[in-house]
């Protein structure tokens, strides 16, 4: 089994055979050993200290606004970095695919993203797409979840996250494709109602698709555990719905 880019599926194997082996299909043998997950123990990012002059101008004498791509290159770590030190929500790892860009601004990096694999299940979102379990099993590879979005505090430029929103929109999908060999046509993401409204995903065409129930994926009751959040969402493709559903 390989993944759309080539390389092989190998934890979804592993965690097949366990459940082979549980439902008692097979029989594993006996664990010899418990190697350290490196993803349990990642340590986190390390914060970083930069020049915290405040940005104050319009998006038109910002000058040039440049968008990186930096996964898996050099500025990857200051990305992470920015993230932990200044994010509410601090960093977290991305789930499976995933990509992370930084902008800048005056020579200096004024915004970061970070964007992962869409969650597995999300009603709002599986009743706006209108696909069936085996159409959202076989396609859920080609929408994108924004899970993290980061103004720098010092950066007061109005309308510049919808800018950026608008930027990443047109190029992720392409970004996507070079570093795991398939398009992008929907993205997501979940915004708190008790911190924002969400007025830059509005302002740049997201739309927003209804409310979470509040339980985690893991949630081992129906009672709600955490704090509901709007999903908002933006198709990338005018044929989302037709290329989703095949």
């Amino acid at each position: 089994m390989r993944q759309p880019n080539g390389a092989l599926r190998d934890m979804v194997c592993r965690g097949l055979m366990l459940a082979l082996d549980r439902a008692g299909h097979i029989q594993l043998p006996a664990i010899s050993r418990r190697p350290p997950n490196p993803f349990v123990a990642r340590a986190r990012p390390a914060p970083v200290t930069i020049d915290e002059t405040p940005i104050g101008c319009s998006l038109r004498e910002l000058d040039e606004v440049s968008l990186r791509e930096v996964r898996r290159t050099d500025e990857e770590k200051f990305c992470c970095g920015l993230i932990e030190t200044y994010h509410y929500l601090r960093y977290t790892q991305p789930v499976g695919e995933h990509l992370k860009y930084l902008a800048y601004g005056q020579n200096r990096p004024i915004a970061c993203f970070t964007w992962s694999s869409a969650p597995r299940h999300l009603g709002p979102r599986d009743r706006f797409i209108g696909w069936s379990l085996a159409m959202q099993r076989q396609n859920l590879r080609l929408l994108a979840y924004n899970s993290r979005f980061l103004i720098l505090p010092w950066v007061k430029v109005p309308h510049l996250a919808s800018h950026l929103l608008g930027r990443v929109a047109r190029t992720l999908s392409s970004d996507w494709e070079r570093k795991y060999n398939h398009p992008i046509y929907f993205v997501e993401t979940f915004v708190d109602p008790e911190r924002n409204r969400g007025t830059c995903y509005r302002a740049a065409n997201w739309v927003e698709l209804g409310m979470t129930t509040g339980r985690g994926k893991d949630a081992p009751t129906w009672e709600q555990n955490r704090s509901k959040k709007q999903v908002l969402g933006l198709p990338l493709v005018r044929d989302f719905r037709e290329r989703l559903t095949q």
